[in-house]
């Protein structure tokens, strides 16, 4: 007897990506890579974790890859979603349909064995995500954090850190005894009303220099408070959160990565338009060295060591 598949509401509230982007003004040199973008199910072939903190729209491999053409992207690093917890089944079928144009960032368990980690890299994955942000997860005990580091670090895999600026100097020491390379996710998610020479971001920026840290530029519509939107054509948008990718790109120009963060989970204030993030873009990095940096030679050299672009 077949059982119906029942879904789940979305989360009140919850803001669907945006439909029919904009073609970017900005055209990404041949290669970029999007290396912060996330899979949601569909949820009828590959159902959301029980513990999830939220439930999300559809957005499956198929959304994903034609967003990937219309932009100009070449290849994407797919990281785990939250709303899957550590069943990463959807993230591995979305990286292995894309063949050779993407890598995945999993979610697992202290337990995880030898063998389900190597089956994992044999299916592109290149790293793991722990996850700091309060809202989102219950617990990030260090002790279980510190276990995973050690099993992957054999693999030549890196940690995927996301946490706030505000965090940090309770999680910078854990953080700098960690095995492996680290990739931080929306630099940090600073406070972008405070001075971007002030003490908590030249903070992080100190935590770069003195660690084995890559940075991702992204996520402006995140750390933005006074815009404007990525709506509408605007094309000088999140000007608030510019300083502080541009501060990254001038200190770090070979670690750092960019990505889109599609689908934009757990947006409350507005869906920005992806086409006009593309057009963020030249804001941050503003020598067409930085962007071939930025786009395509640091994250080919993290995520395809050896391959050309």
């Amino acid at each position: 007897m077949n059982v119906p598949f029942l879904s789940s509401p979305k989360t009140p509230g919850w803001l669907d990506w945006y439909q029919n982007p904009s073609e970017p003004t900005f055209r990404l040199p041949p290669g970029t890579v999007d290396t912060h973008c996330h899979v949601f199910g569909p949820q009828a072939e590959f159902p959301f974790a029980p513990q999830r903190k939220y439930t999300p729209c559809d957005g499956g491999k198929d959304e994903l890859f034609a967003l990937r053409d219309h932009l100009g992207v070449a290849r994407n690093v797919i990281v785990q979603a939250t709303c899957h917890g550590a069943d990463n089944t959807a993230m591995v079928d979305a990286v292995r349909a894309a063949g050779d144009r993407a890598r995945g960032i999993a979610t697992v368990r202290p337990d995880i064995s030898e063998r389900e980690l190597r089956e994992l890299d044999a299916a592109g994955v290149r790293g793991v995500r722990f996850n700091f942000v309060r809202r989102l997860v219950d617990t990030s005990p260090e002790d279980d954090l510190s276990t995973i580091a050690k099993k992957i670090a054999p693999l030549g895999w890196h940690i995927v850190l996301y946490f706030e600026s505000a965090d940090l100097p309770e999680l910078e020491g854990f953080f700098g005894s960690l095995p492996t390379p680290l990739v931080v996710d929306h630099m940090g998610r600073p406070d972008v009303t405070q001075p971007v020479g002030g003490p908590q971001f030249t903070r992080f920026l100190r935590f770069v220099e003195d660690n084995d840290v890559w940075v991702k530029v992204t996520c402006p519509e995140r750390l933005s408070v006074s815009g404007p939107a990525a709506l509408d054509g605007e094309q000088h948008a999140y000007s608030d959160a510019v300083p502080f990718g541009r501060r990254v790109v001038e200190e770090f120009p070979d670690r750092v990565l960019w990505g889109t963060d599609w689908p934009h989970p757990n947006l409350t204030d507005h869906m920005p338009d992806d086409g006009l993030l593309v057009d963020y873009l030249p804001q941050v990095a503003v020598t067409d060295e930085q962007r071939r940096k930025l786009l395509t030679a640091n994250p080919m050299s993290l995520y395809w060591p050896g391959d050309h672009f």
